[in-house]
């Protein structure tokens, strides 16, 4: 799993210099570049204490605390209410969307089969010149070239082995990495606080729910989470389908943030998260609860099994353990609204949700499929 609300440490600039960035077990230590960034901020806050954005948030600016010592106050909960509206509005749109993308895929999965029954038959009939033609070809290419050719094939052999949901995490996998690298570069450091760590303490405070949830500063994080995310891809995708496997992903990343913003807000503990923890926790908390006699195990401990129903109330039980002794090294409260709202769209979501989404995609078709100048069925000029 990973780590959240441990990221506050870092943000906490009385104790960046000579400390590591997060406990000493992570190995994972700020660079000086870094550092002295940080420094600079606190020059700032220092001789601009009248600044009024440094009133916001209680203390914090852009996400990094102006006073280190000053305590933190209780924010107000109305001020969870944009968030409260961004949630439900950002799940929403996520399904309604992956509902259009997915009859957008099967009427496209349609017209590639019709193509292909047509192209095979012109296949045949040009198999024997095909086979001259390419021969030839390749016997003209340079080393370097058929080198080239080559490991482009390996590529796309290797793609083509991979299952759906394989596929379809690769792309999350990727905009992680790209996240991952930002993270690296000095002069992003401020935009990157400020957005892509969530904080209830910070003056943005909707769309970081979405942006954190791609967002690691660790590599072992990172490769963590996603380890965990490409084990269960293929089951998810397999039962739900890519798109709607996208929205609960996405949906969970959000929510599980607004649980951690209610925690944080209710116990005035205020602090940055990141990490995809949270929407990870949506996911196998989906499929422990459909498919809770799958035997899961131990990558370090191959002897060791156990059932997929009860790893989720194992890990259920540690978190909720967490959140009431105070743990700190997890955001524990990411991680339960994470796996609730996993358990919750498996029995009740799928068929409030999903299954109810036929009216929008008959609208979206219709829609579609309007010709310009075409009055819609039902429309006046006509007679009755």
């Amino acid at each position: 799993m990973a780590w959240r609300s441990n990221f506050n440490k870092w943000t906490k600039l009385d104790s960046i210099n000579g400390s590591s960035l997060f406990s000493k077990n992570t190995r994972c230590n700020l660079n000086p570049q870094q550092r002295c960034g940080f420094r600079k901020a606190q020059r700032q806050s220092e001789t601009k204490r009248s600044h009024p954005e440094e009133a916001d948030a209680g203390g914090y600016k852009d996400g990094v605390r102006s006073q280190p010592g000053a305590p933190v106050p209780l924010m107000k909960p109305d001020q969870l209410f944009r968030p409260l509206v961004f949630t439900v509005g950002f799940t929403g749109c996520s399904f309604g969307v992956a509902a259009i993308l997915q009859y957008e895929s099967v009427k496209s999965r349609v017209q590639m089969a019709m193509e292909e029954e047509n192209k095979e038959q012109q296949d045949k009939l040009l198999q024997a010149h095909d086979t001259t033609y390419w021969h030839n070809w390749w016997n003209q290419l340079s080393d370097f070239q058929k080198q080239v050719i080559l490991v482009m094939s390996g590529i796309e052999e290797w793609w083509s082995g991979l299952s759906e949901g394989q596929k379809t995490v690769t792309g999350i996998i990727a905009i992680n990495t790209v996240v991952l690298c930002c993270w690296r570069i000095p002069s992003m450091q401020r935009t990157m606080v400020k957005y892509f760590t969530s904080n209830p303490a910070s003056r943005t405070r909707c769309f970081p729910m979405v942006l954190s949830s791609f967002s690691h500063y660790s590599i072992i994080h990172m490769m963590a989470n996603m380890y965990v995310l490409w084990t269960f891809s293929t089951s998810i995708v397999s039962l739900l389908g890519k798109e709607q496997f996208l929205a609960l992903y996405l949906s969970g990343g959000v929510i599980s943030t607004f649980a951690s913003y209610v925690f944080k807000t209710s116990t005035g503990l205020m602090g940055p998260s990141l990490g995809a923890s949270g929407a990870i926790m949506t996911i196998l908390a989906a499929v422990c609860t459909k498919i809770p006699e799958a035997k899961l195990g131990i990558i370090l401990l191959p002897v060791v099994s156990f059932s997929a129903g009860n790893a989720l109330k194992a890990v259920v039980a540690m978190d909720t353990a967490g959140l009431l002794l105070g743990w700190r090294f997890f955001d524990h409260a990411a991680h339960l609204g994470g796996a609730l709202f996993g358990v919750w769209y498996i029995l009740y979501g799928n068929e409030m949700i999903w299954r109810k989404r036929e009216p929008l995609v008959k609208f979206w078709h219709a829609l579609r499929n309007r010709s310009p100048g075409k009055a819609p069925p039902g429309g006046g000029g006509g007679q009755v």
